[in-house]
């Protein structure tokens, strides 16, 4: 039987972190491979075959792929999700679309073109990997139809890309995709997970589809730069990415001498990753400043705080600082873990430690100055129409007595973080403890420091107090209890701006924005009715 195709719908709302530094500028799709941007040749491809309806759901950096829109009609869906997600809610947001449909995603490259007009049935494609494998291994009956699929492999036909659904496979798929956005514990989850999960379910006899063998020299997904480099021989070393050839230099060796490049998770100012130079055991962490935080970080002032703490052996150990981009070089550290806020041993010890670094009472020239930065982040977010809460003009008095309450406060300022997330807090296995990320850092409240670790980790008032308690070594005094709310409610308007202006800018943050805003309202509410601001 001939199914005419009606539409392909190409997923690529991803950041693509294994492929840093390449995907900070230009999203995993549009990445060239041999000169020709991957999601632009299925595209085309598709194209040859007489399938033009042509979909793209996109979240990061979305603006990237308007041209497609002008060279060949494709229509672009934003995956709003696509921070906090995997892409089964790539999918979920274009399940209406799902008819005689190619399901794609946007890091496969197909060799020669394997689309047509019309298809036989819904398959789903696979290759054969000889020895273990990462890759999701499929048990086949005799007549190629797909009766299990594992999250592991050895010598296998295992998944490898490129779908297709006939119109009532996708009438079912789209209900099954649906139930899974509904329910708990699926963020993580890929579109083929809809599959795995019910494809040997009873009573699902709608659910058919069958493997499409395709040779490992048809159908390659890169999972990384080294895949990728052994394609095209351009990523080893001449691929025009600025960070990569820095790095290189800074080493004095060539790009493909650069391995083991990795994503770094933690953190939200800063994109991270790690990589090793070939030949050496050492690895290093590369720090590339988030979006827009040209304008919110002095990254001259963040260097001369670093060389002061460089003697102290208290922070990140830098090899490579770049005062203009504010990109640096950190040595990375085995055999640590960051800490967890939730386990009272490792929340005093970073309490502990902040304190420490409080107790030089170090001096530098700038500010930690968290009215002066509201003003400053006030004024990005009106120019980008960032700020959407409906009682921000109400908060924002609110705010302001908070400030005239501050500078009543007085208090002597020493050298504070500023950033003092729980990640930024390494333990080490064999003892000692590292306090690292200082790009915010600058004279400030010390109790400050507290309460940006409280809100970072989400504590609520009991866990919050305990930290002071902690930092304190006693019971606080109500006024250092006063401090401590005032810079949970400050800190809570403060980043919730950052965040709605990095937001506008198109880094997602989710439900984060919201989140520090409700600090704001709850501790002025807590510090006006315990009579504080009196």
């Amino acid at each position: 039987m001939n199914i005419s195709v009606d539409n392909a719908i190409i997923l690529t709302a991803g950041f693509g972190s294994r492929f840093v530094p390449f995907t900070y500028e230009t999203p995993k799709g549009l990445l060239r491979v041999k000169g020709e941007p991957m999601v632009e040749r299925q595209v085309r491809q598709l194209h040859e075959a007489g399938v033009t309806d042509i979909t793209l759901v996109v979240g990061y950096l979305r603006e990237k792929f308007e041209y497609l829109v002008d060279k060949y009609g494709v229509e672009l869906v934003l995956n709003p999700e696509y921070a906090v997600k995997n892409n089964f809610v790539s999918v979920y947001y274009v399940r209406e679309r799902l008819k005689n449909t190619y399901i794609l995603v946007a890091d496969n490259w197909f060799e020669d073109n394997i689309f047509n007009a019309t298809e036989s049935h819904s398959w789903i494609g696979v290759s054969y990997f000889e020895g273990p494998t990462d890759e999701w291994g499929v048990t086949m009956g005799e007549d190629g139809r797909i009766e299990r699929i594992d999250t592991f492999g050895e010598d296998t036909w295992a998944l490898n890309g490129p779908g297709f659904f006939t119109a009532e496979f996708s009438r079912r798929f789209a209900q099954f995709i649906e139930d899974a956005y509904e329910a708990d514990g699926t963020d993580d989850w890929y579109w083929e997970h809809i599959i795995k999960e019910n494809i040997a379910k009873e009573n699902t006899p709608n659910l058919e589809i069958y493997a499409n063998k395709f040779g490992a020299d048809r159908v390659f997904e890169f999972e990384n730069l080294e895949q990728l480099r052994i394609y095209d021989e351009s990523y080893r070393n001449a691929s025009g990415n600025a960070i990569m050839q820095e790095i290189a230099g800074e080493f004095g060796v060539a790009e493909g001498e650069l391995v083991d490049i990795a994503p770094l998770k933690e953190g939200v100012s800063n994109d991270s990753f790690t990589f090793r130079v070939e030949g050496g055991t050492q690895r290093y962490v590369f720090r590339k400043p988030g979006i827009g935080t040209d304008k919110l970080i002095n990254r001259r002032n963040e260097k001369k705080i670093y060389e002061l703490l460089e003697p102290l052996g208290i922070s990140d150990e830098v090899v490579y600082f770049d005062a203009e981009s504010g990109n640096r070089i950190t040595k990375f550290w085995d055999g640590v873990r960051v800490s967890d806020p939730f386990d009272d041993a490792d929340l005093e010890l970073s309490m502990r430690l902040v304190r420490s670094v409080h107790d030089k009472k170090i001096i530098v020239d700038n500010a930690f100055d968290m009215p002066k930065m509201i003003e400053y982040y006030k004024g990005l977010c009106a120019g980008v129409g960032a700020v959407r809460f409906d009682d921000f003009d109400s908060v924002l008095k609110d705010v302001g007595e908070l400030i005239e309450f501050r500078k009543r406060l007085a208090v002597p300022e020493v050298l504070c973080n500023g950033d003092f997330l729980y990640a930024n807090v390494l333990i080490f296995e064999g003892g000692g403890s590292r306090l690292i990320d200082w790009e915010f850092g600058g004279m400030a409240d010390p109790i400050m420091d507290v309460a940006m670790y409280g809100i970072f980790s989400c504590f609520g008032r009991e866990r919050l107090e305990l930290s002071l308690r902690f930092y304190l070594g006693r019971e606080p005094k109500r006024e250092e209890l006063a401090r401590l709310y005032l810079y949970t409610a400050l800190g809570g308007f403060l980043w919730m701006l950052w965040a709605e202006y990095k937001q506008a800018l198109g880094q997602e943050f989710g439900d984060y924005p919201s989140t520090m805003y409700q600090y704001m309202k709850d501790y002025f509410r807590l510090l006006n009715e315990g009579g504080f601001l009196e």
